[in-house]
């Protein structure tokens, strides 16, 4: 266990005293959103045409 702990403090400490600097612009997370909603919405259209039998 006292493996697990060292490492957990380790990880904890990297995680802290790093700094993120952004270099480029993100992805508008509404944009991804919908892009993925899109994508499901016509998944769900395409199971649907192949599955009239039931």
């Amino acid at each position: 266990m006292t493996a697990f702990a060292s490492a957990h403090t380790a990880l904890a400490t990297l995680a802290s005293e790093g700094e993120h600097v952004d270099e480029h612009a993100s992805i508008s997370p509404y944009m991804t959103g919908g892009a993925a909603l899109v994508i499901l919405l016509l998944l769900l259209w395409v199971t649907t045409r192949f599955n009239r039998d039931r």
